[in-house]
């Protein structure tokens, strides 16, 4: 078994070192946010700024790469939930995603894709106006229809990291909280890389994964590599409705890029979620917090007259001349898991099986 350097604890360098040290190897987790108290949030980390929505089924393709990777990390987060969940852990998942046709395109691209996932025994649902008119709350207005999958869903971000950091030091992991200042390609009668520390500490290994968005392009920078990442923001607003709203969403709502995720499990019972990636460049604008609030003037009453009770965002790594995630080995043991952009959550299965992959040496693509 080998020796693996993880950096970056988000949810791709969480998830990668569980499964690898549940593999046995040994694992290192590096990240100065392993630091902080559970929940108090990184700016920096896109995992921070996710809602955890899962649009696998839904995914306007149906082949390629981006298409296979995330019908393998469906498939992977129904064995891997249960598993969490048979060890204690208590994962808030709400399923069924709702997504509404704010125009004529939309309504016609949502026909096209429910008969093709009927061709792939992949079950969808369309409702009509009349039947979303129904739904309590009140949708935004104006929804020409909408595509109804009930496989895919939302996946509360907080409880899973802590769940699979937890996992990964049951199984040994250790876990490093400095940040990585440098990579070096290592000496002879050492590890192949070695991680220089912010605090003057030096690790060695055989492996070295770079998980962590934007900080990998600096890194493999030092090492004579280009990798170019853009931050792209992503805000988030916890919202406190005025009345009971007597939920009859068959599941999150999107509408026009925007999430909307009912979340009666939380004090109250009166929460909802909202949030989208809003802009690029790493500084939150108002102008756009405040579209967000008001679904760009399609906010129905219940919604503009709901409470702010918290407000969040962080910054989702997306590559610049590649598809997102990257998924590459640049040097022989120097594997990069990073740049997911809106999906990390719904990914890190997938991602964490290529990495394991790579280094048990099964050449995964």
């Amino acid at each position: 078994m080998a020796a693996v350097m993880v950096v970056g604890a988000g949810i791709i360098g969480r998830a990668a070192s569980w499964r690898l040290a549940e593999g046995g190897h040994s694992v290192t987790l590096v990240d100065p946010a392993l630091a902080a108290q559970p929940g108090a949030g990184c700016p920096s980390s896109g995992s921070e700024a996710a809602l955890g929505v899962l649009m696998a089924r839904v995914f306007h393709r149906s082949s390629g790469r981006a298409w296979r990777l995330r019908q393998r990390s469906h498939a992977l987060w129904e064995e891997w939930l249960p598993e969490l969940e048979g060890r204690g852990h208590q994962l808030p998942r709400r399923r069924g995603l709702l997504l509404l046709a704010a125009t004529a395109d939309e309504l016609v691209r949502q026909e096209r894709l429910a008969a093709d996932r009927a061709r792939l025994g992949i079950a969808m649902g369309r409702l009509d106006p009349e039947e979303l008119e129904a739904l309590h709350p009140s949708l935004p207005a104006g929804p020409l229809g909408g595509l109804l999958s009930p496989e895919d869903g939302q996946l509360d971000p907080g409880p899973l990291l802590e769940a699979l950091l937890l996992e990964a030091q049951r199984a040994g992991a250790t876990c490093v909280a400095e940040a990585a200042v440098a990579v070096e390609r290592g000496h002879r009668g050492g590890g192949r890389w070695r991680l220089l520390l912010a605090g003057g500490g030096v690790l060695e290994a055989d492996w070295l994964v770079l998980a962590l968005g934007l900080g990998t392009g600096p890194l493999l920078a030092g090492l004579g590599h280009a990798l170019p990442l853009e931050p792209v923001l992503g805000q988030a607003l916890e919202l406190e409705l005025a009345a009971d709203p007597l939920w009859s969403w068959p599941g999150v709502v999107v509408w026009r890029g925007v999430n909307l995720v009912p979340r009666p499990d939380l004090p109250g019972g009166r929460r909802l979620w909202l949030g989208a990636t809003l802009e690029t460049g790493e500084r939150a604008g108002a102008a756009a917090l405040a579209e967000l609030r008001q679904l760009g003037g399609d906010a129905p009453p219940w919604l503009r007259e709901a409470k702010v009770s918290r407000q969040w965002q962080g910054l989702r790594c997306k590559p610049m001349d590649q598809p997102a995630p990257v998924h590459q080995e640049i040097e022989a043991g120097l594997l990069i898991a990073a740049a997911h952009y809106r999906n990390g959550v719904l990914l890190a299965p997938a991602s964490a099986e290529w990495l394991e992959g790579r280094i048990r040496g099964l050449g995964m693509g």
